[in-house]
C-alpha cells in the first residue's frame, strides 16, 4: 500500500492506520544517503577551511573579488548544514497516518531550502561572474565598487531569503489545509500549477545565470586577447617609429665610429637576438595565460551545468507533464548532484587564487613543524648530539 493511498492527500482525507511506509526503496535510500553524507563532509570541511583561510589573512578580503567569493562560501556551508540533512530526512523518514502533518511540514522545509539552494546559488555565481567581466574588461574604472558590491550582497541575500518561504505559500503551510510537496508518492500529488511556483522560479533563474557566465567569460577572453595584443604592438619596434634602444645605439655610434664595422656588427646581431627572444617568451606567456583562463573558463561552466542542469530539466517535466513517483525520485538523485557544488566551489573559486594558496601552504607548513617539534630534554637528563645534522666534529656529553 502506497503512502499517498494511506494519507489520501488529494481528496484531504486523513487516513489513519497502523504500521510505517517507506517511500523509497532500500537500495535507493541507501545509495542516495552515502552520497548525500559524503558531499556533506568534503563541502563543509573545504568551505570552512576557505573561511578560516579568509578571517586568519586580513590582506584577503581586501577586495570586492574576495568579498563575492567569501560570500558564495558561506551560502556554501548554510547549503551542508541545513539542506543537505533535510534531503536526508525526507529520503529515510518513514510516514504513517498519524504523521501526516510532520510529514507535511518536513516537505514543506525541504522544498523551501532547495528553493533557496537553487536561486542563491545561480544569484551568487552570476554576481562572481559580473565582478571577473568587471575586472577585466573595465579594470581602471570597476563599476562594482565595495560600496556597490555590499549593496547587491544585501540585495542576493534578501531575494534569496524571499524564495524560501513560496513553498510555505502555496502549501497553505500557515492555514487548517497544509499540503504536502514533492515528498510522497502514489496518487497524492497536488497537480495545480499553484503548487510550483517554486519549480517555475528556479528554471529562469538557472538559464539567466548561464547566459550571463557564457557572456562575461567571452567577453573576459577577448579582452584579455585584445589588452595583451595591443601590448604587444606597443612594445614592437616599427620602422617609422624607432625605440628608445635604436635611438641611443645611433647616438652612440657617431661617438665611437672608430670601432670596426665587424663588432658593429656584432653586437646589432647580439641585440637581435634578445629582442627575438623576449618577442618569443611574451607570445609564449600571452597564449600560456590563454590557454589557462579558457581551460578555468570551461570547467566553471561546465560544472555549473553539469550539477544544475538535469535539476532544471527534471523541474521543467514536472511542470509540463505533472509530478510522479519516477520524477520525484529522478529529481532526488539530480538534486544530490546539484548539491556537488559545493565540493567544487572552493576548487574553482578559492584555491585557484595564488594568495590563498600561499596562505594555506604556510599555515601547513608551521603546523607540520609545531607537530614535529621536539620538546627541550629535562635538566640534568642525557643529551645526545646527532653527528650526522651538528657535523661530526662534535662529541657526545653525558
Amino acid at each position: 500500500m502506497s503512502v499517498a493511498s494511506v494519507i489520501g492527500l488529494r481528496r484531504g482525507e486523513v487516513g489513519v492506520e497502523e504500521g510505517w511506509s517507506t517511500p523509497y526503496p532500500l537500495g535507493f535510500q541507501v545509495s542516495l544517503t552515502t552520497v548525500l553524507i559524503l558531499e556533506l563532509v568534503l563541502g563543509f570541511s573545504s568551505n570552512l577551511t576557505v573561511l578560516v583561510l579568509y578571517c586568519a589573512q586580513s590582506n584577503l578580503v581586501d577586495s570586492v573579488s574576495n568579498l563575492v567569493t567569501v560570500n558564495l562560501h558561506v551560502l556554501d556551508i548554510l547549503v551542508c548544514l541545513l539542506c543537505l540533512p533535510l534531503t536526508v530526512a525526507v529520503i529515510l523518514l518513514p510516514a504513517n497516518g498519524s504523521g501526516v502533518s510532520g510529514l507535511a511540514t518536513l516537505c514543506c522545509f525541504h522544498e523551501a531550502c532547495v528553493t533557496f539552494t537553487s536561486v542563491a546559488t545561480a544569484v551568487n555565481v552570476l554576481v562572481i561572474s559580473l565582478d571577473r567581466y568587471d575586472i577585466s574588461v573595465r579594470p581602471a574604472s570597476r563599476l562594482l565598487t565595495p560600496r556597490r558590491a555590499a549593496l547587491l550582497l544585501v540585495a542576493v541575500w534578501a531575494v534569496s531569503l524571499a524564495v524560501f518561504f513560496l513553498p510555505f505559500l502555496e502549501g497553505d503551510f500557515f492555514s487548517s489545509s497544509n499540503r504536502t510537496l514533492l515528498c510522497v508518492g502514489g496518487q497524492g500529488y497536488y497537480t495545480g500549477l499553484a503548487m510550483y511556483y517554486h519549480l517555475l522560479l528556479q528554471v529562469p533563474c538557472f538559464f539567466i545565470a548561464v547566459v550571463v557566465m557564457l557572456f562575461t567569460y567571452s567577453r573576459i577572453l577577448q579582452a584579455l586577447n585584445i589588452r595583451i595584443g595591443s601590448h604587444m604592438l606597443r612594445n614592437t619596434p616599427t620602422p617609422a617609429s624607432p625605440t628608445p634602444a635604436s635611438a641611443s645605439a645611433s647616438t652612440q655610434s657617431h661617438a665611437i665610429s672608430a670601432l670596426p664595422a665587424s663588432s658593429m656588427g656584432v653586437q646589432a646581431s647580439v641585440s637581435a637576438i634578445i629582442a627575438l627572444r623576449r618577442a618569443v617568451r611574451r607570445h609564449r606567456d600571452r597564449r600560456e595565460r590563454q590557454r589557462r583562463v579558457l581551460k578555468m573558463s570551461l570547467i566553471i561552466i561546465s560544472t555549473f551545468l553539469g550539477c544544475w542542469a538535469p535539476l532544471s530539466a527534471v523541474n521543467v517535466l514536472i511542470l509540463c507533464l505533472g509530478p510522479s513517483d519516477g520524477l520525484v525520485r529522478l529529481r532526488l538523485c539530480f538534486l544530490a548532484m546539484a548539491y556537488g557544488t559545493t565540493i567544487f566551489h572552493p576548487l574553482l573559486y578559492a584555491f585557484t587564487r595564488q594568495k590563498l594558496r600561499r596562505a594555506l601552504k604556510t599555515r601547513v607548513k608551521k603546523r607540520v613543524v609545531s607537530l614535529l617539534q621536539v620538546d627541550p630534554a629535562p635538566s640534568g637528563g642525557t643529551v645526545i648530539h646527532n653527528s650526522w645534522v651538528e657535523g661530526g666534529g662534535q662529541r657526545k656529553d653525558v
